[in-house]
């Protein structure tokens, strides 16, 4: 019994290691966050989007949240890199020497593809957004008054959630590769895929056609793009699995 719950201990041990080990980083990460987020918190006040805008603190706290929120964005966003490394290492026995080398490279695509996410959805979508309020605002002959909290909360609400839709990708490949999902069922579930990301993107932009289609057309060829992924990599799979046949069918006959 003891020999049983053996493997089941060490790989607690193991993920206790490595969240005490990211949590360590983070707060790292953390306290850079501070020296970092004022600097950042300037470039965007002065970007044209909020230039233009009145900027109002409505709390004395109001401030301090700012600094902290993005503190702490900025700390979450340079550890991300290192969940995905703890997160490869805590699966990294149960893989093939082969599986162990194409994952680790899922590392540097998912945070690339998650700066890609939030570059996209500030320097394209939130202006666009800001934009439309704004002219919104006018027509009903409504003062813009806004809070600065308000502003960068919302801020958050819009790039966020395109830094994790743009790991689509990768989540695809690594289900593919785990044998979880395959390009034939992604086909197959095009239709419920597409009308979930038509609702996704219809909470995340304001009322307008073209807004709604400046997110929604990037999630479909995000959609069709991760097809395409999963298509090479089940491919691969396919060959390591007769290639690893082969191997025992030969070690077999040399027996």
């Amino acid at each position: 019994m003891e020999q049983h719950n053996m493997p089941v201990m060490e790989h607690i041990v193991e993920l206790r290691r490595r969240i005490i080990f990211t949590l360590v980083f983070f707060t790292v990460a953390f306290v850079a966050g501070f020296f970092l987020a004022t600097p950042i918190i300037s470039y965007l006040l002065s970007t044209p989007t909020a230039h233009d805008l009145p900027m109002n603190a409505f709390k004395m706290t109001d401030s301090i949240r700012i600094f902290m929120t993005f503190a702490f964005a900025i700390g979450l966003i340079l550890t991300f890199p290192i969940i995905l490394f703890q997160l490869w290492g805590f699966v990294k026995p149960g893989l093939h020497e082969n599986e162990q080398k194409a994952t680790l490279a899922y590392i540097p695509i998912a945070f690339l593809l998650f700066l890609a996410g939030l570059s996209f959805a500030y320097f394209i979508l939130f202006p666009y957004i800001v934009e439309f309020m704004s002219n919104m605002a006018e027509r009903l002959g409504i003062t813009e008054q806004y809070g600065i909290n308000e502003y960068f909360t919302f801020l958050f609400q819009v790039t966020l959630p395109f830094g994790a839709l743009f790991q689509l990708p990768v989540v695809v490949m690594f289900l593919t590769r785990l044998g979880i999902i395959t390009p034939v069922v992604l086909k197959q579930i095009r239709k419920v895929a597409y009308f979930v990301l038509l609702v996704i993107a219809g909470m995340i932009t304001p009322p307008d056609v073209i807004s709604h289609m400046i997110v929604t057309v990037p999630l479909l060829l995000l959609y069709e793009f991760s097809i395409w992924v999963s298509h090479l990599t089940y491919r691969k799979v396919l060959k390591a699995e007769k290639e690893r046949e082969a191997a025992l069918e030969k070690a077999e006959k040399e027996k």
